[in-house]
């Protein structure tokens, strides 16, 4: 490992431990009883297991939460004692027990259920619905990351990116993703980039927001593509910069974003669209095709370090 390479992982487990010393302060699993119980968060989570799972056997348990044996057995006897569980022998497998959580255990543990919940939502609504959304995207991706694949009761991922008009830093993200995958895609290069950059740069200097839109696709706490409307010339608009992510092919969100822009240049009164594209961006092509764009010109010219055949598509409104 080169000596940037470490230097670049321990700021990363800096940075994750730093939040882990965050996040458990502000959920109190330090205090001696969590949730105002009498319980630990050890305890409180073997609680939630027996209830969530019914039946399930201790090694499961252990195994999940990644006990020691010892330690859950010692668990487990105290709740016998004090009658919140119930052990049944298995009857595929007499050398197991099946725990369940007795009337009196889910009196115990509805209390921690009802304060954890409350002091999450506590949280949340320090939040706008926006950001909730985006903490909750956040943690998702988190998860499975962290697990190598996502758990049967993992956070349920969004099942289409959003669309969201561009906040501080997305202007940066389209310039900068523009730039790395039509480089890692097409070969491009040369002054790629900056013409990207100068057409942010206009849009953002000039926006008339009564007649521009720009929007970010945002998928699991990411930003995974992009488009923009401009005015071009009087009752024309022009589609700029659509981008998609890899990751998210194959959802439609190209042609959602397309239809976004020819939504609201229609409800603006544009009467005709206009775009700038290139023949080797072939899935960009196939839907503008399919929303009606018609190519109205092309041009073999040398751009961007390469060979390439510059389009101009149109769309009467």
């Amino acid at each position: 490992m080169s000596a940037r390479a470490g230097h670049d992982l321990a700021e990363r487990i800096a940075a994750v431990r730093r939040f882990n010393r965050f996040y458990t302060a502000r959920i109190g699993v330090l205090h001696a009883g969590y949730a105002d119980s009498p319980f630990s968060l050890t305890e409180a989570r073997v609680l939630y297991e027996i209830r969530e799972r019914d039946r399930s056997t201790a090694t499961d348990i252990g195994r999940d939460l990644d006990l020691d044996a010892g330690y859950l057995s010692r668990i487990l006897r105290r709740f016998q004692k004090l009658g919140f569980v119930r052990k049944e022998t298995s009857p595929t497998d007499a050398r197991q027990s099946l725990l369940s959580l007795t009337p009196r255990g889910r009196k115990a543990f509805a209390p921690i259920e009802a304060r954890s919940a409350e002091h999450v939502g506590t949280m949340l609504e320090a939040l706008t619905n926006a950001q909730q959304d985006h903490l909750v995207a956040a943690l998702h991706t988190a998860e499975t990351l962290l697990a190598g694949k996502p758990s049967k009761k993992s956070l349920k991922p969004s099942p289409q990116p959003i669309l969201r008009e561009p906040r501080a830093g997305d202007f940066g993200w389209i310039v900068g993703r523009h730039g790395t995958l039509y480089a890692q895609e097409y070969g491009w290069g040369g002054n790629f980039e900056g013409v990207c950059a100068q057409i942010v740069a206009d849009f953002v200097n000039t926006f008339d927001p009564q007649l521009e839109r720009g929007w970010l696709a945002e998928h699991d706490g990411r930003n995974v593509g992009c488009v923009l409307l401009a005015k071009d010339k009087p009752g024309i608009a022009r589609l700029r910069l659509l981008l998609v992510e890899p990751s998210v092919r194959g959802l439609g969100l190209g042609t959602r974003l397309t239809d976004e822009c020819i939504r609201f240049a229609r409800e603006r009164g544009y009467r005709k669209m206009t775009l700038w594209t290139h023949s080797v961006l072939t899935a960009a092509r196939a839907i503008y095709a399919r929303a009606g764009f018609t190519l109205t010109s092309s041009e073999r010219k040398q751009s961007f370090g390469r060979d390439v055949v510059s389009e101009h598509w149109d769309l009467v409104l």
